[in-house]
């Protein structure tokens, strides 16, 4: 029987509608100022509309991240700050509380498959750490971005995968164990890694305070993961019901940080928007197809090369608007970050149902 929508989306729907039809009279009539701002309420609508309806549902998240994207470029200053207070101070606690969310989901037993599978583990970190960065660098020169811009796809090439990568990986039908391990992992080294990489790959892009930024990274991911492996360990069992809003707060968070980062670096983006695009398009396709041939040379099993072509092309883009936040430069810095992040959801999601449509077989693995 075919589903029939609750009369609140049908009516969000409707809405969508009624905007969309507004602001294309409005383009007709010359009143362009008013035809964004249709666009932002129809994309709002559909939003809203988008967990009610079963074609919509699994791309839900990617319809918010895109509604985030118009309002903050329609309505800039009402996402800089109230007073005296800015909100780019929201960056930290932000991500503090996605890593937090993503701790909750981790188990000891996830950081013993280090022993217990080192290798696709440590290739899968290599690959993480080189690939990208060494991407972004490039792609940084070929294009001839300014400093801070190109500082920022250097950034976002610099930082680890995210929870959107497990996802894709489930989706897919890869192996999801290394997946969780690979992001925990690789998000534990941040600290570690990513201020190193920085200071050698864009330290003549932008002064790079290696000391302050691992302490930064620390706070941003170490001990709120740590935090939320705590809560797994101690509190899964006594509050089931908070464990599955948990992945909720980390899509409200990704969604937020988007909307603030658009909003402030609204300028450089419409001056730089359309070459961005294409440039986080060709470094996260090619973080996959080099993450799975370099798997694939390597003599791994088809799962973890897949796996690991999500982990390598799919970065996290919250970690580094964060980095950008903490450093004053979010309208710059944090430009490229925010472009990525709908940018991989978009090849990623691609990706995932190709390979979800195409299992993998056995006998010829």
């Amino acid at each position: 029987m075919k589903r029939i929508l609750p009369w609140a989306y049908q009516g969000f729907i409707l809405l969508a509608m009624g905007f969309l039809v507004s602001g294309a009279g409005m383009l007709v009539r010359g009143q362009l100022t008013l035809v964004m701002p249709m666009v932002s309420g129809a994309m709002l609508c559909l939003a809203m509309a988008s967990g009610g309806y079963p074609a919509f549902r699994n791309w839900a998240f990617l319809i918010w991240l895109s509604t985030a994207i118009v309002i903050g470029m329609t309505f800039p200053g009402w996402f800089i700050g109230v007073g005296d207070f800015k909100f780019t101070r929201l960056f930290m606690p932000i991500l503090q509380l996605i890593m937090f969310c993503m701790g909750t989901t981790l188990s000891l037993a996830d950081f013993a498959r280090v022993i217990r599978m080192p290798g696709g583990v440590v290739a899968g970190i290599v690959c993480q750490f080189t690939i990208m960065p060494f991407l972004g660098y490039g792609l940084t020169k070929a294009f001839g971005f300014p400093p801070e811009i190109g500082a920022g796809i250097v950034l976002v090439g610099c930082v680890p995968s995210g929870l959107a990568s497990t996802v894709m990986v489930f989706v897919a039908r890869a192996d999801v164990a290394l997946s969780v391990t690979l992001t925990a992992v690789t998000s534990l080294l941040a600290p570690i890694i990513t201020p190193f990489l920085m200071q050698w790959l864009a330290g003549e892009m932008i002064e790079i305070n290696a000391g302050k930024l691992t302490w930064d990274l620390t706070k941003m991911t170490v001990l709120p993961v740590l935090g939320g492996l705590a809560w797994h360990h101690w509190m899964r069992d006594r509050a089931k019901w908070l464990s599955l809003i948990m992945p909720y707060f980390s899509m409200v968070g990704i969604i937020t940080m988007t909307l603030l980062t658009i909003a402030i670096g609204r300028d450089n983006l419409l001056r730089l928007g359309a070459i961005l695009i294409v440039v986080c398009f060709l470094h996260s396709t090619a973080g996959y197809l080099l993450g799975y041939f370099v798997c694939r040379c390597l003599r791994m099993s088809t799962s973890a090369c897949r796996t690991v072509a999500f982990e390598v092309g799919m970065q996290n883009a919250g970690m580094a608007s964060a980095v950008a936040a903490s450093l004053n430069k979010v309208a710059t810095l944090g430009l490229a970050p925010i472009v990525f992040g709908p940018v991989m959801n978009i090849t990623a999601s691609t990706l995932a149902n190709w390979w979800r449509a195409h299992p993998i077989d056995p006998k010829r693995d």
